[in-house]
């Protein structure tokens, strides 16, 4: 295990995911010293564990399919599917900067050029990513640039010196940093203990995300009078299977291709085009909290193999597939009680034929894309609970990334990106919208420490 010895930065980056390595390589290719601190052996947090969707407005894989996007309804799809209770500031600064993005996905070489609508969306507007290929470029040029990287080495406390962040410290070492510090340490999936404080009735959920995000900047900004954003709203994520490795992003959206949700008595119980957040929390109130996605030959022949979210393959291949020729005898699979799923897909079938479904289905996926009967077997049923996968409060934060007081004042010298950040999200989440906003707000907050160390002292 590397330890760093006690030295002096420009400035310190806390956190070694996609915000962290944005942030880093920004500021070594301007030529700042910069040093980033990760306290797990490998880089890359809940970032690497994503299925690399980014949500972005404009861009040519949308004119090259005929979807009309504007930064003006991707600003609007945001503020719906929060609720109304993200801040507007910054989802106009994530619209606004969302070129950065852009540029540096391009410069990765990383587009996977797959485009589909998916949780929060009108329109098309999940773009994948490679996102190994990305992260590996942002740290090869963060490196090249002369950045120092310190694996297996976490911050533990923020040093504050005249009412301003100069640096870090932990049981090994101090690292002082002349312009600032950046936490971009991840939320906290992983720490049960904020999640029965913060959110109790999620805390059930299957704990996922990066392994280590227990929740370190949260902690360390909150002790500096730190104010917090979206926390109450924190929610699972639904579509995971129990048996999912931490190696291996297992996660089926089956429902947004035109599958039901049945519990397991053979019920449905939610709308299944709402965001898979909301269905997460739906489920986590089911018998055994485990919800199946259940659909037919039809919707399995919408599988995307090698895209995540849609890849029923490797589900197959991981053998976390039932397949049966007629429902009841998937129903029997299933252990539901008899005649139970036949009953359910009967009416689910008829509500269809209707456009009349009692639980207010009226699309695929945020009630875009034309409902399908479960009708032409085979038939499928994938078991999927409800996974802490990213936890979207956080720290209160301005547009340009500075950390702000409950009172609203700004803690000199301190600034955070990606997912320990709320204020983004608000009730719900578009998919794709975490790591654009980790990747955008990483180059911003580079930038703004150096910008806020340049101007000086001046008020908090």
């Amino acid at each position: 295990m590397t330890r760093p010895e006690e030295r002096d930065f420009d400035v310190v980056v806390v956190g070694g995911g996609l915000a962290g390595l944005a942030a880093t390589h920004r500021l070594a290719v301007r030529g700042h010293r910069i040093a980033l601190v990760e306290k797990r052996d490998r880089l890359g947090g809940s970032s690497a564990m994503s299925g690399g969707w980014f949500a972005l407005s404009g861009t040519d894989a949308q004119r090259r399919a005929g979807v009309e996007d504007s930064a003006e309804l991707f600003l609007a799809d945001m503020a719906r599917t929060g609720g109304g209770f993200a801040d507007p500031l910054l989802l106009e600064a994530l619209v606004e900067r969302q070129a950065s993005a852009l540029e540096a996905i391009d410069s990765a070489d990383a587009w996977a050029e797959e485009l589909k609508v998916s949780a929060g969306m009108t329109v098309p507007r999940a773009h994948l990513v490679r996102i190994g290929t990305l992260l590996a470029h942002l740290e090869a040029g963060a490196v090249a640039a002369g950045a120092t990287i310190f694996r297996g080495a976490g911050a533990e406390e923020l040093i504050v010196d005249e009412g301003r962040v100069t640096g870090i410290r932990s049981t090994e070492t101090t690292l002082s940093a002349s312009a600032g510090v950046i936490l971009t340490t991840g939320g906290f999936s992983r720490s049960r203990e904020l999640l029965e404080l913060f959110v109790p009735d999620q805390a059930a959920a299957m704990p996922y995300g990066g392994v280590g995000n227990t929740g370190d900047g949260l902690r360390m900004a909150w002790m500096l009078g730190a104010g917090i954003a979206d926390i109450g709203h924190v929610s699972g994520t639904y579509g995971q299977h129990a048996e999912t490795t931490d190696d291996e992003h297992e996660l089926l959206t089956a429902n947004y291709l035109g599958a039901i949700l049945v519990n397991t008595r053979g019920e449905r119980f939610a709308d299944e085009s709402a965001s898979y957040k909301i269905l997460g929390a739906e489920v986590l109130g089911q018998p055994g909290r485990t919800a199946f996605q259940v659909f037919d030959s039809v919707v399995r022949g919408r599988s995307r193999p090698g895209v995540p979210l849609s890849d029923m393959e490797r589900i197959e291949e991981l053998g976390h597939m039932v397949t049966a020729p007629t429902i009841p005898a998937l129903g029997r699979a299933l252990g539901m009680p008899p005649g139970a799923l036949e009953r359910t897909v009967s009416h689910y079938n008829e509500a269809v034929a209707r456009g009349d479904d009692p639980l207010g289905r009226t699309g695929l996926v945020n009630g875009v894309g034309t409902l399908v009967p479960v009708e032409s077997g085979p038939f499928y049923a994938y078991a999927a609970v409800t996974a802490m996968t990213s936890t979207f409060g956080g720290l209160r934060v301005a547009p340009d990334t500075s950390v702000l007081r409950v009172d609203g004042t700004r803690v000199r010298g301190l600034h955070a990106a990606g997912e320990v950040v709320g204020g983004f999200h608000g009730a719900s989440y578009m998919t794709g919208t975490a790591l654009t906003k980790a990747l955008v707000f990483g180059f911003e907050a580079a930038e703004a420490v150096v910008r806020a160390d340049a101007r000086g002292p001046g008020p908090s």
